[in-house]
């Protein structure tokens, strides 16, 4: 384990942007988000960044390919991506899970080798967590937020920060930083990671249980009469899908600048209208059929095809941020029987 004080920690963001392209969360008008560091931000002691760091891996929009028509000619132009490497520092351990769960979504067969190297080229530094939110149930899906998964594990107390690299990629960028850090034992790292983890457990939502839901419950919870009330406060918005760390859907689309047609993709929402409109109609043509979509998925379709994994990390961006405030948590209490 290294370590570095924090009245260094700029000399440490430096170092790493000198090598690497180095993101870290900062302080907005409009809350925490990510940021290239260019030696001039400080770093947010915000709990979580407004928008998760998926927006890594899977981008919001991203172009896939050009084509260029000229009377009967088509050209096909791929884009140039010379993906940079990267490092994000500061990851919650929601977010971090986060990756995994898309993992698994955009590596498996066939894989989506746009995402494949960016998650080839970053570097995920993530942080412990000290002071979890109200909104925070991290813990229902069995992630501690006091240690986190990724590339190097980092603690900060009061005066310092402490750094542990778990795989091969944190290791090879921690030695790098040698230099500017210090060895050191866990004494500090073991104290704060008590007292965090005796925070979680008086929490507001630390004791909601997913229990009632997961793999092959499918017909348990379709039809269940509750959906209609529930949903009747949705607006459809999409907010909490596009605030998610773990929805995985997107669009794609052509778009025709005059000179070329540009396919991309970006992200989309199953709270929209027209998310599954096809040439013969729409499958889910109600709000409610929409919503027990997109909460269905989470605690019972992907744990269906992902070995039990729940799709949701507990981060409580949609409790946050939901205009009507309706969320997976009243979800989950209406029909799993939590209180």
């Amino acid at each position: 384990m290294r370590k570095i004080s924090l009245d260094k920690l700029n000399q440490l963001f430096a170092e790493i942007a000198s090598k690497n392209s180095l993101y870290i969360p900062v302080d907005t008008a409009a809350g925490a988000k990510y940021e290239k560091y260019d030696g001039t931000q400080t770093m947010s002691d915000a709990l979580n960044t407004t928008r998760s760091a998926k927006d890594f891996f899977f981008p919001q929009t991203e172009n896939l390919v050009d084509f260029k028509v000229e009377g009967k000619n088509i050209e096909i132009k791929e884009p140039v991506n010379e993906y940079e490497d990267f490092v994000i520092f500061g990851a919650r351990a929601c977010d971090v899970k986060s990756f995994e769960i898309l993992d698994r979504v955009f590596l498996a067969d066939p894989v989506d080798n746009f995402y494949k190297n960016r998650r080839e080229h970053g570097v995920v530094v993530s942080m412990a967590c000290t002071k979890p939110a109200e909104t925070c149930f991290c813990g229902t899906f069995g992630i501690d937020a006091a240690a986190p998964a990724g590339d190097i594990v980092c603690h900060k107390t009061a005066d310092a920060v402490y750094f542990d690299a778990k795989t091969d990629k944190g290791a090879k960028l921690l030695e790098s930083l040698n230099a500017l850090t210090e060895d050191t034992d866990s004494a500090a790292v073991d104290a704060q990671t008590a007292q965090t983890r005796e925070v979680l457990k008086k929490l507001p939502l630390a004791g909601l249980d997913a229990s009632a839901f997961g793999a092959d419950k499918t017909m348990e919870f379709f039809n269940r009469p509750e959906w209609q009330t529930i949903s009747e406060s949705c607006l459809g918005c999409g907010t909490c899908t596009f605030v998610c760390p773990t929805c995985q859907c997107y669009d794609i689309k052509d778009f025709n600048t005059g000179n070329e047609v540009k396919r991309y993709r970006c992200w989309d929402s199953c709270m929209y209208s027209d998310f599954t409109k096809m040439a013969h109609g729409n499958i889910r043509n109600s709000q409610v059929e929409r919503f027990r979509q997109r909460f269905m998925h989470k605690l019972v379709y992907y744990p269906t095809n992902n070995e039990g994994i729940f799709g949701c990390v507990g981060c409580g961006r949609c409790m946050a941020k939901c205009p009507v405030n309706m969320n997976i948590v009243k979800v989950m209490r209406k029909l799993g029987g939590n209180k």
